[in-house]
């Protein structure tokens, strides 16, 4: 009897089994064969009835491509499941995941870690997977499901947000270098450029009519463009001091194309 026992312990049988005095070896191994049966099955049952439709499109998306995918966007297992779970949605079951904070934006737009990012292909990705992640698609299902959906949302629109303007991208970047950066603009700026930068306020501030301040914002823009060239170049050959140089000048041209934009709305 005490090996009969020791036979169902060992093969995690006894915690199924009502009574074990009355078991043979054969019957109790028989058991434990028809308990692993079905468990199997009704794990498959499970997976089918409570899988989400996700597109496929959806699924390759969680695979970053990027070659500066850190350790932390690995993957994950299910918290419904425990299968295998991508940023988004499980391998099996397909049920949304919890936000991985740990994964950069880049990864979670599927995109390469380099600041000059193709913003339409951008665009076409954020859309796609907020037409699979937005909470309308998650309410009628679990509470748990929905928040998960809001948070995952949420934090691709962040994403977005961040990637989509050079300065904001810039920012995020050299954030991802270690780089501290100031809330505003540097004081510490080359004086030469500061003046250019107070002379052009003053000039728009002087403009009368609609094509003067298109003028001006045609110089900014063509400034602006340079500066994020300049920026790509450094952020490539890992130049942080002139990546950080070039993003204060570039906050500098930010606000004055803003600017611009206000002046044109307000001659209208």
């Amino acid at each position: 009897m005490n090996s009969i026992r020791s036979f169902c312990v060992s093969h995690g049988v006894h915690r199924y089994v009502p009574s074990l005095q009355s078991l043979s070896v054969g019957s109790c191994a028989a058991a434990r064969a028809r308990f692993i049966s079905n468990s199997a099955k009704n794990n498959r049952d499970y997976l089918q009835v409570h899988t989400n439709r996700i597109p496929n499109r959806i699924l390759k998306l969680q695979h970053p491509t990027s070659n500066f995918c850190s350790s932390s966007a690995e993957m994950r297992s299910c918290w419904s499941c425990g299968s295998p779970a991508q940023l988004f949605f499980c391998s099996a079951c397909k049920i949304i995941q919890p936000p991985n904070h740990g994964a950069t934006y880049f990864q979670i737009l599927n995109c390469d870690q380099t600041f000059a990012v193709d913003v339409p292909e951008l665009q076409r990705r954020y859309l796609e997977l907020q037409r699979s992640l937005h909470p309308d698609n998650f309410s009628l299902k679990s509470p748990t499901e929905q928040e998960y959906s809001e948070k995952q949302s949420a934090l691709v629109n962040k994403a977005y947000r961040t990637l989509q303007k050079p300065v904001p991208r810039a920012v995020y970047m050299l954030q991802l270098h270690g780089v501290r950066l100031q809330e505003g603009t540097d004081a510490t700026a080359d004086p030469n450029f500061l003046l250019e930068v107070m002379e052009t306020n003053e000039k728009l501030a002087e403009s009368r009519s609609p094509e003067e301040v298109d003028d001006i914002g045609q110089a900014v823009r063509e400034t602006l463009k340079d500066l994020t060239e300049q920026m790509n170049t450094a952020l490539n050959k890992g130049d942080l001091q002139s990546a950080r140089e070039l993003l204060a000048r570039m906050k500098y041209f930010a606000n004055l194309e803003e600017k611009v934009k206000e002046k044109l709305t307000e001659n209208l």
